[in-house]
């Protein structure tokens, strides 16, 4: 693992070590996986605007959506 160095501010620090006591890991273990699920989420999002961009590039102009939802199964509320 490599050491780096971050600037909080006061709160954000406060905040921060108090969530880390909440979830029983050491601040730096926190930050770790806070990185991590925020580059899931970014990744998921740059991937989600590519898809759309596709779509919207090319539109589906098929029936092939209509033709599953004729015979789809939808739950009952």
């Amino acid at each position: 693992m490599e050491t780096i160095q971050v600037v909080l501010n006061s709160e954000l620090l406060r905040a921060t070590d108090g969530a880390a006591r909440r979830v029983r890991m050491n601040r730096s273990a926190l930050v770790r996986e806070a990185l991590r699920d925020y580059l899931k989420r970014l990744e998921m999002r740059e991937l989600e605007g590519r898809d759309r961009a596709g779509y919207q590039k090319h539109p589906d102009v098929s029936t092939e959506a209509a033709d599953w939802e004729q015979v789809a199964s939808w739950p009952e509320r």
